[in-house]
Formats: C-alpha cells, structure tokens, sequence
C-alpha cells in the first residue's frame, strides 16, 4: 500500500485543509467512518446512531463552508424539545413537563408545579441566552497561547494579542454582569437553579443538562459550564434547536466525507495507526499503521483523544517527562451507559397516553428524562456511582428518532435512544462489566421505563448495551467518555487538554491536536477540527 500526502487529518479539518490545497489523507480506525457519530445497524432493519444521538452543536461555520446540506445532511427539528413524566401516586393521571420554543406553553407547564417558577422562567432564558451569546465567539478560535504572550517570537506575541479579542468582546457583552456570570460557570448547578427557581421537576430538568456525560452531580462546583455547553447550539440559522440527523448520526460524518472527498481527500477505512512517526529532527513525519505500513507526511492531526495519542501513539522518548504526567492526570472519568433499543411499538407513558392509531405524539420526539423528579436523586445515582455501584436509581434521556425519522426502523416499529448513568468504569467487590453485569444493568433501567410507561418491556425486540468500557473498546473513548475528558473549569479553554498546549499544538512539532479533548472540547461539533486545521494551514505557510 502507498499513500502519498502532505498532511494526515480527521475528515472535518481534512476538508478544510484540502480546501486550501493541501494534499491529505484520512486514517479511519474502524469499518466505518466517524468515531461516535456513526449509523449501524445491529439488529436488522433496525438503523441506531449507536454513540452520539443528536445534533445540535455542529458550528454554523461548518455546516455552509463545507456545503453539508447539498452533500446529504438532512434534520429533523425536535419542537417541543423536553418532556419530564411524573411518577406520582394516587387515582389521578401523573403529571408531566413539556418545554419547546412557545414560552407561553412552557410557562403554562411549568405553573402546573410552581406560578412563580412560570413568571421566572423566561427571564432565566433571557439569562442564559445572553451568557451563551458571549462564551459563542471563543467555540471558533484557538485560545490564547499562553506561552507566546510570556516568551514567543515578536509576530507570535502579537498573533496570541490578537486572539484575546473574543475573550474581550465577552466581557464587553456580558458588562457588568460578569460577576453573576462568573458564579454561574464556578459554583453548582443546584445553587443557580435554586436561585431561579422552587419546582424540583423543572429544575431536575435543567439539571440533566449540566451533568450528562459528566461524572458529577447538580452539588459539584462549575456543573453549570456543561449546561451551558448543551445550550449553546443552533442548527440552519435556529437558536438553541436540536434535531435527529435522517438516517442517524453517521450522516453527519458521511456528509463531511463527502465535502472532503469531493475537495480531492482520501478516506481510508480499517487503517489503525500503531504509532506516530517523528524523525530525527523531533517533527512528526506520518504514522505506523497497525499492518506495519509506513504513511509519511509533513504534518499530522490527531483526532484521537490525549490520553491515547499521547500515552500510545508518540515514542514516549519523544515527550518531556513534565508532559507525560500531566496528560496522565487528564480526568476522562465517566458515567455513561448507552443502550439501544429496537422495539415494536412506542413507549406508551401513563402521564401522556398514546392514540389509538399508534402514531407518535409531540412528546414522543423530545428528549425523555425519567427518574428526574427532584435533583436530590441525581444526587443519589451519582453517590452509587462514586461508590463503584451502578445507579440503583438512574438518571435516564430517552430519545425515539424513528418518531420523526421513518428511515430508521420498519414500519410500527422504532429505535429508542437511552443514554443513561451513572455507571462507575470500575466495579466495586471485584466485579467486572461481564454480560451478567450489563444486563442486569440493562434490566434495572428497562425496569424504570416500565413505571412510566408499562408495556415497555414486552416491546423490546432487541438491545445493545455499551457501558464505559465497551465505549472506550469500540469508539476509543478514555474511560467511555463522550467528551475525550471531562468538561470541568480546570480542563476547559487555556487548560484543554494541558496549559501551554491548549492551542491545537503539541511538544511534537507538525503533530496537532484535533479532537474533543481539545479547545473547545467534546460534542458533535467540529470545532476543534476546523480549528486545529487552521492553526496547521497558519504554521505550513510559515
């Protein structure tokens, strides 16, 4: 085999690098393209979007320079967007929330549990709006490299000046509301919710937000970046929108391959690199594959997360020792389980029954969050959990994109989306996530889903269960963590995944940086991607 290149890249900087002419290959690890946005089908006729679930995040920026749209991406808009059902005893029908884009319909919801939480709400989203509106500016630039402005070159020092400007027109948009802003991404979600609002469903809610995919709970210090990071997103021009991609996420990175390749890029599959090339010079100089092929290139961009680019890809000689243990105490630890689900009808809920036609009702193509009715039991999972215990009682976001997106299962039947935690990587009492283990897991969730919506078991044809070290075998996730490393305020912005390295750069000239465990961190986004590449094109022309 013989591949010529200048540069080896993922697919989102490789259409952005082949864009401004630059020869480049992409390296694909598995049979199929797009790490945890990908499309499989693991039950016949059943198509599940077997990691990453929604869209949501991916930049603006992307979406119209690479002309996803015209290469197959199509959405589906989720509206309404949450629906939180009630366990509640008595003779009654259970209560539920629904919030969506008509603020007049949320606050009617929401005055079901507390009036005054109805009054508060719009002005918390005014709130929150405006604080992602400052932050949204720093997603699409590398962070100010810190290094430069102390010693770097003159040009460098004034380049790094340069790039404080988003971080000086969010202060300037914030005003002097920096302050309450500042407690906003530092203390626990729980106290800003609490300040807001007095309903616990409706907190529980937002909550979920601020520690999906994060081993922390609504009482953990800077949770509330996390929420911010899930409502930041805008898909074809609507603020805050999320939608199911048609035919699953892997039409995401399909789109994005098919811009790259139509650019002139090269997609190769089932190609694992073994290891990172670096010459006697300290440049990286192309990669090992696992067959023992030699890729040679001038540049190389690596999608993989630090902790196996770093702690498996480079020779470690290559790396100061300083580095190694910093990149070592890069916290990926993670809580998540995702179970996929084909079932033969859809999940009948007691709070909002299903018509007799079987035909999906706007509930059923939100976000579900069950077990959400007070913050004080995600604060119970998340202690199981710390515990090395599965959650006795855990936090579960079931989606059915097959509600809106008939090309997913056959017809009647549906895939069910559950992204459930908090599941501990390792076991306590010697345990191992063994198929025992992972169904009774599995089980245990299934068993909540059916007080809420009874039948649910008896619909399941089929499932597929991925705990923390199933995503870490599969996608290559470092503790089965959908972000490459947790979202926290000391692993964010300059600190991504390291100080002195948080600008797509390594200690390895000509290696960069490109994934989620780089600024600005996970979600399907392709921010780090586009601007890793830019960083590579800005160093390649000197």
């Amino acid at each position: 085999m013989h591949i010529s290149c200048h540069i080896l890249a993922l697919m989102n900087p490789a259409a952005y690098l082949q864009k401004s002419g630059v020869n480049t290959v992409v390296l694909e690890r598995r049979h199929v393209i797009g790490g945890a946005a990908v499309t499989e089908e693991i039950i016949p006729g059943f198509k599940f979007s077997r990691a990453s679930y929604l869209l949501s995040l991916l930049r603006p920026q992307i979406y119209k320079d690479l002309e996803l749209k015209r290469h197959g991406l199509k959405i589906y808009f989720r509206d309404p967007h949450s629906f939180t059902p009630i366990l509640e005893s008595g003779n009654g029908r259970p209560r539920s929330l629904l919030l969506g884009a008509d603020m007049s319909e949320n606050q009617r919801q929401i005055a079901q549990f507390s009036e005054k939480d109805a009054q508060a709400y719009p002005e918390y989203e005014h709130f929150m709006n405006l604080l992602v509106s400052a932050i949204d500016p720093l997603i699409d630039a590398p962070p100010v490299d810190t290094a430069a402005l102390a010693q770097g070159p003159l040009m460098r020092r004034l380049k790094s000046l340069y790039a404080l400007r988003p971080l000086i027109k969010a202060g300037i948009t914030l005003g002097s509301q920096v302050p309450k802003y500042y407690e906003v991404l530092t203390a626990p979600i729980s106290k800003i919710l609490d300040q807001w609002f007095e309903s616990e469903p409706l907190k529980c809610t937002l909550a979920t937000d601020a520690v999906i995919g994060a081993m922390t709970s609504p009482d953990t210090p800077g949770s509330g970046y996390v929420l911010l990071h899930h409502v930041m997103g805008e898909l074809e021009g609507k603020k805050g929108s999320w939608g199911y991609v048609e035919g699953g996420m892997g039409m995401v990175s399909n789109a994005i391959a098919n811009a790259a390749v139509e650019l002139g890029a090269e997609i190769y599959t089932e190609k694992a690199v073994e290891n990172i090339l670096v010459d006697g010079s300290g440049n990286a100089s192309g990669v090992v594959l696992h067959d023992g092929t030699e890729v040679h290139s001038k540049l190389v961009l690596s999608n993989a997360p630090p902790h196996h680019t770093f702690l498996k890809l480079v020779p470690k000689e290559q790396l100061p020792q300083e580095f190694i243990t910093t990149i070592s105490q890069f916290d990926a630890k993670s809580p998540v389980t995702k179970i996929n689900v084909a079932v033969d009808r859809l999940p009948n809920f007691l709070s909002i029954p299903n018509p007799a036609d079987g035909k999906p009702l706007p509930h059923h193509q939100c976000s579900i969050h069950l077990n959400s009715e007070s913050m004080q039991l995600l604060n119970e999972a998340h202690a199981d959990a710390c515990k090395g215990m599965p959650a006795r009682r855990p936090m579960i976001e079931l989606c059915i994109p097959s509600s809106l997106d008939p090309t997913l299962a056959p017809p009647g039947c549906h895939v069910i989306s559950i992204f459930s935690q908090y599941t501990p990587y390792t076991l306590a009492e010697g345990k191992t996530w063994n198929e025992e283990e992972k169904n009774k897991y599995a089980d245990n969730v299934f068993g909540w889903i059916e007080k809420y919506a009874p039948g649910f078991r008896a619909s399941v044809i089929g499932r597929d269960v991925l705990t923390p070290p199933d995503l870490e075998k599969l996608i290559g996730l470092p503790g089965g963590n959908i972000f490459h490393g947790s979202m926290s305020l000391d692993q964010l912005y300059f600190a991504r995944p390291i100080p002195k390295f948080s600008n797509y750069r390594t200690p390895i000239s000509g290696l960069y940086l490109c994934g989620s465990g780089a600024h600005p961190g996970g979600g399907v986004m392709g921010a780090p991607g586009r601007n890793a590449a830019l960083v590579a094109l800005q160093d390649l022309k000197g």
